[in-house]
């Protein structure tokens, strides 16, 4: 039975950590080791699998082999649901359970499965996934921000569990990236909390074969407007799993710098630059805010400040309390140097001396996919 156990827990290494350019290549190859796990664990004499506990484990690991795959098995739910009624209290069987059901599309009897699993005694792969799953049933619900928070309590229990797992400090930084989403996507202070999981997660070796993780870390220092780490983030994540599309997300990121590269040499004339500041009316600020010109701004966040420019013929935007930031790196041998005003609130912008209303905005938004 320790054969077969082995068999089963490397056929899910496989699963974690070989991405193939051709996805095809992977079910293949899962289908063969698959196939090996279920012919040694079938060569266990009945003998040795004939008393409930020992019949119990060779239902889990059955059960186990056969839900490796990403798609539901019903044959896998079955074996699996016979292991934890011959043996309640086998914790992975539960586990196990749960993603199998997971996968039919139904949640709360998975929820219900790792709680049963976690009845058993604390244990940080069933948090992570308590934790996943926890996201999945926030999406579309009307306390999203409530549940996603729940989630993050899963997986900071896990991390308590094992501060040196990997996988926990990944799953906390999917947690809070998730968070900054449903909750509006300003709170940039979220963004830095799951940058910082993500930092922690990569000092475990065996996160350094999971795609996933470089390019959530990536996509958190998009957002961050740190460009550089983006980029080599999302072509790590493109050479270790070519199904992300990562390469798309690099090209994107190109696109926008070469775009503002461009821009700005044509408007960086100080004739041209001259006449638009000459341009721009003056405008009555309240207390305490003061104008002040780009250059002006320290980097980070500027208290008090107000900037003021013209979008269009006619609209002038004012910023306040504006974070500045200066950019300056190379990528692929061009290099990129400019100047970033951001603003995270829609009451920091004015609009010819008027408040925005929210139907003016567009808030940025995540497609998250929790799988099992």
């Amino acid at each position: 039975m320790a054969k077969a156990t082995e068999a089963a827990n490397n056929l899910y290494v496989l699963r974690d950590t070989y991405f193939p350019p051709n996805p095809q290549d992977k079910l293949t190859k899962l289908r063969m080791e698959s196939d090996a796990a279920l012919k040694l664990l079938d060569s266990i004499p009945p003998d040795q699998r004939k008393l409930p506990l020992q019949r119990a484990t060779y239902e889990y690991l059955r059960g186990k082999i056969l839900d490796v795959f990403p798609d539901y098995r019903k044959e896998a739910e079955d074996h699996l649901s016979k292991a934890v009624k011959l043996n309640p209290s086998l914790a992975d069987a539960w586990l196990c359970l749960g993603n199998c059901i997971w996968k039919k599309g139904d949640l709360l009897s998975a929820k219900n499965c790792f709680n049963l699993a976690l009845s058993k005694g604390p244990n940080k792969e069933i948090l992570c996934q308590l934790s996943m799953l926890v996201r999945k049933l926030a999406q579309g619900s009307e306390n999203q921000a409530e549940m996603v928070e729940e989630s993050i309590k899963h997986a900071k229990e896990a991390i308590a569990l094992d501060v040196k797992d990997g996988n926990s400090w990944y799953n906390l930084g999917n947690a809070c990236l998730t968070s900054f989403f449903v909750t509006g996507a300003w709170d940039h202070g979220k963004l830095l909390q799951s940058l910082k999981a993500y930092q922690n997660a990569e000092k475990d070796e065996r996160m350094k074969s999971n795609p996933d993780l470089y390019f959530n870390c990536a996509t958190v220092n998009k957002y961050l407007e740190n460009y550089e780490r983006a980029l080599s983030g999302f072509e790590a994540a493109a050479l270790k799993d070519p199904g992300l599309n990562a390469s798309d997300e690099v090209q994107k990121i190109v696109n926008l710098l070469d775009k503002l590269d461009n821009f700005l040499k044509v408007h960086k004339k100080a004739k041209r630059l001259a006449s638009m500041a000459s341009s721009l009316t003056s405008v009555s600020l309240s207390p305490p805010y003061r104008r002040a010109n780009v250059d002006a701004l320290t980097e980070g966040l500027n208290k008090a400040v107000a900037v003021v420019g013209k979008i269009k013929e006619g609209d002038q935007l004012i910023l306040l309390d504006p974070i500045y930031r200066f950019a300056d790196f190379s990528w692929r041998g061009k290099s990129y140097q400019f100047k970033s005003i951001r603003v995270d609130f829609l009451n920091q912008l004015l609009l010819n001396g008027k408040p925005l209303s929210p139907s003016q905005a567009v808030r940025a938004s995540i497609h998250a996919q929790h799988k099992p």
